[in-house]
């Protein structure tokens, strides 16, 4: 439930939402629903989705209750948008200082800032009922969870404070895998936590990758961001040793969730593609080249999930 999405993704396209918001962009949604979808992020929830409908099957060994799947994804889409709903409303001061964000609907007046925070609350709430009623309590505790963690500890403490912000904050968005095994098992063994630790050292590989090319809004808006406050060969030796860590965790996931050779090879096989593209953007260090670490950041997780699902299905001859 970070903030991971704007700019030009070459390998993940931008669509357009209700009103005419494009995720990811920083075109000024065109009506008041297009501006509360805006607040709600929804380029950033879709790929929080992707981890957790995988997490889901492979919990189940195979695809679980269709209608648990649709209750999982509606409570956790509903949770992950009022985290990122109140985002846009403590942040509304620094959104009007930076290029990218000078077009989100709290800036622009669109939504007054009152109505955006009740609709964000009244969401949480929303996703909790839903994720309770339709799945299982845990599951709504670890979503709500996350939310606050995002909102108290990322938004409102660390992104202001601390160059570690979207290491630290970034365990919001490695919830969602916690969530979706929650849903199926209403428990939290160690192949979801090992999924978490695949998540949260992905996130700041990922989200350094975006930041590189503005590091200069940072700047201006006084937000420690790591690209923004240290030398770029330093960005990406942490960036390295993230990614280097990173895929030792999804190796590590074989044994711990007895994955077989598909998920091994696509881990191998992506993991060594990301780790050459984080060292290639040390040796041109360019704002095209780290936006196109950070669409293959988003593909590497999107393949690496999906393999994962592949490989369920196989295995259990679904």
């Amino acid at each position: 439930m970070g903030a991971m999405a704007v700019g030009s993704r070459p390998l993940v396209p931008s669509r357009l939402a209700p009103g005419g918001v494009a995720h990811g962009s920083r075109r000024t949604p065109t009506t008041v629903i297009g501006a509360y979808v805006a607040l709600t992020k929804p380029r950033i929830i879709e790929l929080l989705l992707i981890t957790t409908v995988p997490t889901m099957i492979l919990a189940a060994s195979g695809w679980p209750s269709t209608w648990l799947v649709v209750v999982t994804l509606i409570g956790g889409t509903l949770s992950a948008g009022s985290a990122n709903a109140v985002n846009m409303y403590v942040d509304r001061d620094i959104d009007a200082l930076m290029e990218r964000t000078q077009a989100r609907p709290l800036v622009t007046g669109v939504i007054e800032p009152r109505n955006a925070l009740i609709f964000a609350l009244s969401l949480q709430v929303v996703a909790f009922g839903v994720l309770w009623s339709g799945a299982n309590l845990l599951s709504a505790v670890l979503a709500f969870a996350a939310a606050a963690f995002y909102i108290g500890v990322y938004t409102i403490w660390l992104k202001r404070t601390s160059r570690q912000n979207i290491v630290i904050g970034g365990a919001a968005g490695a919830v969602p895998v916690l969530v979706g095994w929650s849903a199926v098992q209403n428990n939290v063994t160690w192949t979801p936590i090992v999924l978490f630790i695949v998540m949260f050292l992905w996130t700041p590989p990922h989200f350094w990758a975006l930041a590189v090319k503005y590091a200069d809004d940072y700047r201006a808006a006084d937000v420690p961001m790591l690209p923004s406050v240290v030398p770029m060969a330093e960005t990406v030796r942490q960036m390295t040793l993230y990614t280097v860590a990173l895929v030792i965790s999804t190796l590590v996931l074989l044994p711990v969730a007895g994955l077989g050779w598909i998920y091994g090879v696509a881990a191998v096989v992506l993991g060594a593609i990301f780790l050459g593209g984080t060292i290639a953007l040390g040796r041109n260090p360019t704002p095209q080249a780290s936006m196109r670490l950070f669409g293959f950041s988003i593909t590497y997780v999107t393949l690496l999930f999906g393999a994962m699902s592949l490989d369920v299905f196989v295995e259990y001859g679904w």
